[in-house]
């Protein structure tokens, strides 16, 4: 497949941190790049310089001639006063297009984003943060670029909006490369993986495959690393033991040897110094509680805004309880959390606490952190010292658990990433001995690292949790039950996520690509205009059901490792979209003359 985009020996260093340096990579036609790596390894940076966002300190890069790049960043900005078609007018308003075409691309834009006729009117500032994501990647897509670069996409998409997007990635037909920690979205999604890690030789990893192989890949280089480094060790070994006995005679041959000694010691310390990393220690505290029933709740009901969350719900929460809560976004998650941790009662029902019950609770906005705090203060140090588990820990020594060093602690919170961020909630909510974890969202913005070692933490802690994620991944490894909201007042608990999502019912008003509706009245409409109007909407659902069935073909795995099958579905895949325009175009047109 052609090339759109390589870099050389991109360089990017902020101060006297060093982010990358000397990364080269290429983006090709089809390519659907995953991109991964620890919190600080500089992923939004590069997708920025890639994006043509950001100027690299150093390095290359080339774009093919008339290659269109699009870019939407962790949290894109969208005009509060402009609707959805609004918005998606401006960004096409520099386009060579007439009226009719400009009209077509914007309900063809609005309908690949899921908004319907209704939903397309409503100003952003009152979209759910959701819908705001959806808005800016069609925002994008109105640009119909040939790369497509997301940072951390999934971040406020519910289980739907995430299904909607691995669809749209799939089957698209441009280039994407996407950085995100979704393990089970990386899976459904990518057909190469890059982790951007300076313990790399070249400071990356890149495997073609999805996330599920690129593991089985980074196995395997592991060990052949360890394995070089053990080998490597032991040569190193015999050649200081040759050195300190010391050559009788410097002559030719043992000079060349003492340097080939000092090329191996390079080598060894470079590989060791590459493998040096730290992790984050997670481990909430519990009590020593031995009650068996720590929170129950008995036929709650809960309504905001006239709408019935839920009713008649019921469940008992004990030690070694790992609830999960699933619902698209608005079905009550949050605020079943806010009645569990006592800040609201239910409108109907009781919540009964065991006596001197310890909440620990993780706000998913993180409002519990003062931005203008120092990293010292935000951490809860009394002083040069944090208290956990009854004994005095320097601060200093804490941080660097949570892979802060010293001299961040007094840089303001508000300077920190999100990732960073979230680990410092950790940290604090880690002093608190609890009997009960509410964890709503505690995975945006952390690393993959970072997320195993919550996971394996959550699976040890001896309490009761309630956890509310949209990490497939986490809620299924982590929870022992699913309670499942449909936002209509049902409840109903299931063994896993995966039984969830089989039995979870449609939402109430799914967004749906949708054309102008049709008017009742054709008066200027030939007879056989008047037939072809009344054709078209199943022209086009009949055309975009025939794209969709390319894109399913282009996902299966004998398409995808075979490059003149891939190459023949995408120019049907191109035909297919050009005919679909070209309806929507048709459509217009003869809306136009009613």
């Amino acid at each position: 497949m052609a090339l759109l985009e390589s870099c050389a020996g991109l360089r990017k260093s902020y101060g006297s941190r060093v982010l990358f340096e000397n990364i080269s990579l290429g983006i090709s036609e089809g390519e659907r790049l995953g991109m991964i790596g620890r919190n600080g390894a500089g992923k939004s940076t590069l997708l920025k310089i890639l994006a043509g966002q950001l100027e690299p300190d150093a390095g290359e890069i080339s774009l093919r001639r008339n290659t269109r790049a699009g870019y939407v960043p962790q949290e894109a900005e969208l005009p509060p006063d402009r609707t959805a078609q609004e918005i998606v007018a401006e960004a096409i308003a520099g386009e060579h297009l007439d009226d009719l075409e400009r009209a077509a691309r914007i309900h063809q834009t609005l309908g690949r984003g899921g908004f319907t006729d209704a939903n397309s009117t409503v100003r952003a500032e009152e979209l759910s943060g959701g819908w705001r994501r959806r808005l800016a990647i069609a925002r994008e897509l109105a640009l119909q670029p040939d790369i497509l670069f997301l940072d951390e996409p999934t971040n406020h998409l519910d289980f739907e909006g995430i299904a909607w997007l691995e669809r749209l990635l799939a089957g698209a037909p441009f280039a994407s490369v996407v950085v995100s920690h979704d393990r089970y979205f990386l899976d459904n999604v990518v057909n190469e993986m890059v982790d951007l890690d300076r313990a790399y030789p070249e400071g990356l990893l890149r495997v073609e495959g999805s996330y599920s192989t690129f593991l089985e890949k980074k196995e395997e280089y592991l060990l052949a690393q360890s394995n070089r480094q053990e080998a490597l060790a032991n040569r190193v070994r015999r050649e200081v033991e040759w050195l300190r006995r010391g050559p009788k005679a410097r002559t030719g041959k043992s000079r060349a040897r003492i340097d080939e000694a000092g090329r191996l010691m390079r080598e060894l310390a470079d590989i060791e110094s590459r493998q040096t990393r730290g992790v984050t220690r997670i481990d909430f505290s519990a009590t020593d509680r031995r009650s068996k029933r720590l929170l129950a709740a008995e036929i709650i009901a809960k309504q905001l805004g006239g709408r019935t969350l839920f009713r008649d719900l019921t469940f008992t929460l004990g030690p070694g309880t790992r609830l999960g809560l699933a619902g698209l976004n608005g079905t009550g998650k949050t605020t079943l959390l806010r009645i569990l941790n006592g800040e609201l009662g239910p409108d109907e029902g009781t919540i009964e606490r065991a006596a001197g019950l310890r909440t620990v609770y993780f706000d998913q906005a993180r409002e519990q952190l003062d931005p203008g705090q120092t990293l010292r203060d935000a951490l809860g140090a009394h002083g040069d010292t944090v208290i956990f588990r009854d004994r005095p820990i320097h601060v200093a020594g804490w941080a660097k658990r949570f892979l802060f060093d010293s001299g961040q602690l007094d840089r303001p919170v508000s300077s920190l990433s999100g990732g960073e961020q979230a680990r410092v909630l950790i940290a604090r909510l880690m002093l608190q001995p609890a009997d009960l974890l509410l964890l709503d969202e505690p995975t945006n913005d952390l690393d993959i690292p970072t997320l195993e070692v919550l996971e394996e933490s959550l699976l040890e802690f001896p309490g009761a949790l309630v956890l509310v994620t949209h990490d497939r991944y986490l809620l299924d490894r982590v929870c022992t039950a699913v309670l499942g909201l449909d936002g209509r007042g049902g409840a109903q608990l299931y063994a896993d996520y995966w039984q969830w999502e089989q039995a979870r019912p449609e939402p109430e008003e799914r967004p749906a690509a949708t054309a102008p509706p049709r008017p009742a009245s054709r008066k200027k409409l030939s007879y056989l205009e008047a037939r072809e109007f009344e054709q078209m909407e199943s022209r086009i659902l009949e055309a975009e059901s025939a794209a969709e069935s390319v894109r399913a073909e282009m996902q299966s795995p004998e398409v995808v490792s075979d490059g003149a099958r891939l190459r023949d579905c995408y120019e049907r895949l191109q035909q297919a979209e050009r005919l679909i325009h070209d309806l929507y175009t048709r459509w217009a047109e003869l809306e136009s003359k009613q």
